[in-house]
């Protein structure tokens, strides 16, 4: 919706029918099913961790995710495997990302973590794209206006050189948060200003 993606019309509507949860909707409820439906069809071709690039063949070279193939058949690699000294039958195919591994899943919020560091003393860096779509800035904000720190330096621009790199804000207990123009869903789609921006933090520079 802020991205332009879907209609301010599909927007409302999702969110009056269906009661804020979009992914365990109630079968019965038809109308926020139909909605889901819309709200998919509309961003389907959309590659949701950086939505200025599309969906695409992974399999492809000129597909951006394509590296995360290089990278499985690297790790899987016997002479890479022999070079890390993975012993033989303790694990098998390395995948990037295994959602199939056996755990318990007891962790159902990070914030009271990041609220017990930020007590103690710890100083923090939250990073977020402003293009990404599978964890949105706005809910990185959301979780941390939650917290209720007062601001101690108000929403402004960072930049590089003469340019806008972002968007920063501070809060008490050495909290603060930064977005990423043009940023996606790790600090890989802007290696340059992600690390000009971990630079003057880890430094104690203002951003």
């Amino acid at each position: 919706h802020g991205m332009a993606l879907i209609s301010d019309e599909l927007f409302e509507s999702m969110k009056r029918s269906c009661g804020g949860d979009y992914y365990n909707v109630d079968l019965l409820n038809t109308e926020c099913l139909k909605l889901v439906e819309e709200f998919n069809k509309s961003v389907s071709m959309i590659y949701e961790e950086l939505v200025l690039d599309t969906n695409c063949d992974t399999t492809s070279p000129d597909c951006y995710t394509y590296r995360y193939l290089l990278s499985e058949y690297w790790a899987n690699n016997e002479s890479v495997r022999r070079a890390l000294k993975v012993v033989e039958g303790t694990t098998g195919k390395w995948e990037r990302c295994n959602y199939n591994v056996l755990c318990d899943q007891n962790i159902k919020s990070s914030i009271p973590y990041h609220l017990n560091n930020s007590i103690e003393g710890y100083k923090s860096l939250i990073i977020s794209g402003d293009h990404d779509m599978s964890i949105p800035f706005v809910s990185t904000r959301a979780w941390i206006t939650s917290l209720n720190y007062s601001i101690t330096d108000k929403w402004r621009p960072w930049m590089i050189l003469d340019k806008v790199a972002g968007y920063t804000q501070t809060y008490a207990n050495k909290m603060t948060f930064a977005t990423v123009k043009g940023g996606g869903h790790t600090l890989e789609y802007k290696p340059e200003e992600c690390s000009i921006l971990f630079e003057r933090w880890i430094s104690g520079q203002p951003l």
